[in-house]
């Protein structure tokens, strides 16, 4: 099992500078990772940087609140989008959804969905804040709207990726959406678990540790 081509080698804390952007490039590029996700804002500079390796730019929207207007998601969308990213990671407004707006969680990822084109589209349900009805609902709204995959969560909640809960997404798309694991997944062990459940891609800092068979301590 090749893990390092279900790895979206990830860098989103605030304090992440140029140097730190540009090792995780550096390694998505040694390892062969599937794509590096970053904040939109790194964008072009990862562009460069993976230019002509392979490696897929994947950047965060809305993130990691995803409370923000659905214009603003939008523009950013678009606009990182226009800027390179191959893949969008969008955070579901999870209020809205916990209040039963169910046509404006799904319009709002449909809008999102339309202004990327064909770009890959991925919807952070973030798990932890959610009822297991609330779960169902939100994958059933990405599948409505067009998302690509639906994603456990930001790692900046209260709680990351679980077997209960991708278990339960992977259910609920019935092979409509892919579906990524991210948050806590630190080694060999819980990658490969998450892949043979059916999990298509992972999300986490983690990537190097888990490729060479360790545990990481800690990260997204």
């Amino acid at each position: 099992m090749q893990l390092n081509m279900y790895i979206d080698h990830t860098i989103l804390k605030a304090s992440a500078t140029e140097a730190d952007v540009q090792k995780i490039c550096h390694e998505a590029k040694e390892f062969k990772f599937c794509s590096v996700c970053v904040n939109s804002g790194w964008v072009p500079f990862v562009k460069k940087e993976l230019a002509g390796s392979g490696v897929k730019v994947c950047a965060v929207v809305g993130f990691p609140l995803g409370a923000m207007s659905m214009g603003a998601k939008v523009f950013e969308a678009k606009h990182t989008a226009d800027a390179g990213a191959d893949e969008i990671d969008m955070v579901i407004n999870v209020g809205l959804l916990k209040s039963g707006h169910d046509d404006a969680v799904r319009e709002e990822i449909r809008a999102i969905k339309e202004a990327i084109g064909t770009k890959i589209l991925k919807v952070i349900i973030e798990t932890c804040y959610l009822t297991d009805d609330e779960k169902k609902k939100a994958c059933k709204l990405s599948v409505e709207a067009g998302a690509d995959f639906v994603k456990t969560s930001t790692g900046f909640g209260t709680g990351g990726a679980t077997p209960e809960d991708v278990k339960l997404m992977l259910d609920e798309v019935k092979g409509k959406a892919l579906v990524k694991a991210s948050g806590g997944v630190r080694d060999a062990e819980a990658a490969k678990m998450y892949i043979d459940m059916g999990v298509r891609r992972l999300g986490t800092s983690n990537g190097i540790q888990i490729v060479s068979g360790e545990t990481a301590k800690g990260g997204y």
